[in-house]
């Protein structure tokens, strides 16, 4: 069976976030003031091919934590679509 995945990953709460930074200020500066934090990210859609969707959220989670994300920094979510 063939699975759709968004996957999200963010700094952590706890990391700066300078591109997050740089685009508040930016959307304050030209009139946005009721925008008080932006934090950045990155959205990976992923097709994977599993026999349920156990497994399919198994792989999902191995290749978060093998190649998308780096968990020092880094922390992610996924949702099945």
């Amino acid at each position: 069976m063939n699975f759709v995945y968004e996957i999200k990953i963010t700094y952590k709460d706890s990391v700066n976030d300078p591109e997050g930074l740089t685009i508040t200020e930016s959307s304050q500066r030209i009139g946005f003031k009721e925008i008080s934090k932006i934090r950045s990210g990155k959205l990976f859609i992923i097709n994977v091919e599993a026999a349920n969707e156990n497994e399919a959220n198994i792989r999902i989670d191995e290749i978060c934590d093998k190649l998308l994300h780096n968990p020092i920094i880094e922390k992610y979510s996924f949702n099945k679509i």
